[in-house]
């Protein structure tokens, strides 16, 4: 066993080097992942003001509300009229989600940024920031924060489920055998 406590020893310092380098690299990214979710999502935001500018305009016109024109559009016998009624409001309130999101996750702080991002996030925004993703080496606070909290999760999981048992088992006692059994008088008496 002590070579293995040894083995184990030299393969600490270098483990623990390369889990704090990952841990580093992997969490770091989530800022950069964050920046790039919020510029698409500002992407989807301008786009659907532009749609909802237009319906705006066209009620303008009409000389009624925006409100208005939804409700006597998706009142109109017509069922494709009456659908459009339906994408007007859908768009509104597009509107009003995106910015919202926009507005929390941007004005979050450092600490709960994550659980603002997570609790507004679109699955479709984030599928589409994901696969044009680019990583990068963020050179903010932020990251480096979330590097070090990188390293320290990795470390914490990597002592208390891999090397805590490992280091249990080698230092175990080792059983002790039992002593061999006393030797017996020999009896001669036959």
């Amino acid at each position: 066993m002590p070579l293995a406590r040894k083995l184990l020893r030299a393969g600490d310092s270098f483990t623990d080097r390369v889990l704090c380098v990952v841990g580093a690299v992997l969490f770091s990214q989530a800022p950069e992942f964050m920046q790039q979710y919020l510029q698409r999502l500002g992407g989807h935001l301008d786009e659907a003001r532009r749609q909802l500018a237009a319906f705006q305009h066209i009620a303008e016109k009409a000389g009624i509300s925006l409100d208005r024109f939804i409700t006597q559009t998706s009142a109109n016998a017509e069922p494709t009229v009456a659908k459009l009624g339906g994408v007007m409001r859908e768009t509104a309130d597009r509107v009003t989600d995106l910015a919202a999101a926009q507005e929390a996750i941007q004005h979050a702080s450092l600490w709960t940024r994550p659980f603002v991002f997570l609790r507004h996030l679109d699955l479709g925004i984030a599928q589409g920031t994901w696969s044009a993703y680019q990583p990068g080496v963020p050179t903010t606070f932020e990251g480096l924060v979330y590097a070090l909290l990188g390293m320290g999760v990795l470390l914490v999981i990597y002592h208390f489920s891999v090397r805590r048992p490992i280091r249990r088992r080698l230092d175990r006692p080792k059983p002790t055998e039992p002593p061999p059994p006393a030797p017996q008088p020999l009896d001669i008496s036959h």
